[in-house]
């Protein structure tokens, strides 16, 4: 979300890739590393690369190097492992982020009151301020803020800024006034209108399906912004060593976005699209998934539905009462035959489904649902449950039937991890960011970032992986440390298994013999590295289809660097 105007006028953003095409290049002298599904791990000290960006042979050490090569690039013995994929993010929403107001590093309300004071009276001339990455529990406020508090900084426009994890908005009176949510205004199906306390009167915060009744008032962005966005976005995700994502919640805007970059030589990333809606799936996809475009850039998969909220907003759906709020036991954004009924019209078509699901109320749910869909649509489905944060422990082995592919996110683990003990209580935390439990029931598990809810780097989540701690080290010996995962598990989930879970294997994932050569040169061997090691590791370059489309010499790009501890 993001008001017309927001960006200005973007200048003519710059392709990623030459005109002409490569020839063969013998990429040598380097300490490749690749690794499957399973975690078994290839080494090898040269590729060479045809003139499509595939990957024409691996060489290992007592291998011949080829003669007849055009170009040889000299890797000085650097680590080399193939590009990383981020198995769940919001694509334009991080684009969007780095155009609008940021309140991800705040750690108090005055601090938050603060910025987005400033932020308005930078832009006197913008008719919405607008923007994200608030955090009540960052704040230690032990509430949620209010439109009052929301009026001390900016009350002459309507003011409306989305929580960190993109399940609540905090608006100001003017827009709440333009939204016409007053006293009366009832709480939608599958959201909630928060009250002031012994009144109706709405206090400010719009949780779920309730911000849709704001958000219809904010001007959408014009093309050229989405451009401009869509750029930043791929600049941050190439920095950090991702050259694929999964797209959770495209748009019909969305998805001509990347079209346009596609057409023009600006589409750098491989993007596996789930649509936002289900007939948003049908307008782009028609009868089914679309072909693999641009050089294997983009597809669209599948749909993705939302079946509750987050756990920091108290819109995760349980099967008991949040240990803070007895009274409460989130969102159900969906009722059963709704996310049956969904699930049925995408997997008819062969559509990829992927379900948002925290509590363990609505994993739970989803699990039935795919038992039930399973009977009728056979083969490979491949059904997709994201988040997967708060599991039902006698639901973990249900995970391993049908393929069903748990995709989830390590550093949610780090950032929620004292929120969770606060919405859980001690005895509700045996099924709560399960890895190791749910990788053994043999169900693929891939990882990614959420972001712009984390910030979108690989290396913190590998880390965190292996050691359930944050970047400071804590807690020490890892929280819940029985449900680490080995460094091989982690590199795969984000590589191999990533592309398994968007139909992408063979295609990119592994740096072997006929796939995409999206690899990363590496300041160091994560093999052989500590887990803090690992969190601070430098790519050197990034390498998308044979194209070296960042180099760490060449300067930093733009970034969100966000520490949203205690989402």
């Amino acid at each position: 979300m993001i008001a017309r105007l927001l960006a200005g006028t973007a200048a003519i953003l710059p392709a990623f890739f030459p005109a002409v095409a490569l020839a063969d290049t013998l990429v040598d002298n380097i300490n490749g590393i690749s690794v499957d599904r399973d975690g078994d791990v290839t080494q090898f000290t040269a590729m060479v690369i045809d003139d499509d960006g595939r990957i024409a042979k691996i060489l290992k050490r007592k291998d011949k190097p080829p003669k007849e090569v055009e170009y040889r690039e000299d890797g000085h013995g650097r680590t080399v492992i193939p590009g990383l994929i981020d198995s769940h993010v919001h694509l334009m929403g991080v684009g969007l982020a780095a155009l609008s107001l940021d309140l991800s590093n705040t750690r108090s309300l005055e601090e938050a009151q603060r910025k987005i004071a400033a932020y308005a009276a930078r832009y006197p001339d913008r008719p919405w301020i607008i923007g994200r990455g608030w955090n009540q529990e960052a704040w230690a406020l032990g509430r949620f803020p209010t439109a009052a508090e929301l009026d001390a900084a900016v009350s002459d426009r309507p003011v409306f800024l989305e929580r960190v994890d993109g399940h609540a908005g905090w608006a100001n009176s003017k827009a709440l006034a333009l939204a016409s949510i007053t006293a009366e205004t009832a709480d939608p199906a599958g959201g909630r209108i928060e009250r002031i306390a012994a009144s109706q009167k709405p206090a400010g915060v719009l949780v779920d399906a309730a911000m849709d009744l704001v958000r219809e008032d904010v001007p959408p962005p014009r093309p050229e912004d989405r451009d401009l966005a869509f750029y930043k976005a791929q600049q941050s995700f190439i920095r950090h060593g991702i050259t694929a994502v999964a797209d959770m919640g495209t748009s019909i805007e969305d998805w001509m976005t990347y079209r346009r970059a596609g057409d023009s030589g600006r589409l750098a990333i491989r993007i596996m699209s789930y649509a936002a809606s289900v007939p948003e799936m049908i307008l782009i996809g028609g009868t089914g998934p679309t072909p693999w475009l641009y050089e294997d850039r983009l597809r669209l998969n599948g749909v993705k539905l939302f079946l509750d909220g987050a756990l920091g907003s108290r819109g995760a759906w349980l099967k008991a009462p949040y240990a803070d709020a007895p009274d409460n036991t989130g969102l159900q954004l969906l009722n059963g035959t709704q996310l049956r009924n969904w699930m049925s019209r995408a997997a008819m078509d062969h559509f990829q489904v992927a379900v948002h699901a925290i509590g363990d109320a609505a994993n739970g749910e989803v699990l039935d649902a795919i038992e039930e869909m399973s009977e009728t649509y056979k083969g490979d489905r491949r059904w997709r449950i994201e988040h997967a944060q708060i599991v039902d422990p006698a639901d973990i082995s249900r995970f391993g039937d049908h393929g069903i592919i748990a995709s989830m996110q390590p550093t949610h683990q780090t950032s929620d991890r004292v929120m969770a003990e606060t919405r859980l209580g001690p005895d509700r935390l045996a099924g709560a960011y399960a890895w190791r439990s749910i990788e053994k029931t043999g169900a693929p598990l891939v990882f990614g970032s959420d972001a712009p809810v984390e910030t979108p780097d690989p290396f913190a989540g590998w880390a965190a992986a292996m050691t359930r701690q944050d970047k400071q080290g804590q807690p020490f010996g890892g929280w819940h440390p029985e449900e680490t995962i080995s460094r091989e598990k982690a590199l795969a989930a984000y590589t191999a298994g990533g592309a398994y879970a968007g139909f992408a294997e063979g295609r990119f994932g592994e740096l072997e013999k006929g796939e995409r050569a999206d690899f990363l040169v590496l300041d160091r061997d994560p093999m052989l590295s500590s887990a803090q090691d690992i969190r601070n590791i430098t790519v050197l370059q990034t390498w998308i289809g044979g194209h070296k489309v960042y180099d760490a010499k060449e300067g930093q790009t733009d970034d969100l660097e966000a520490d949203n501890s205690g989402r």
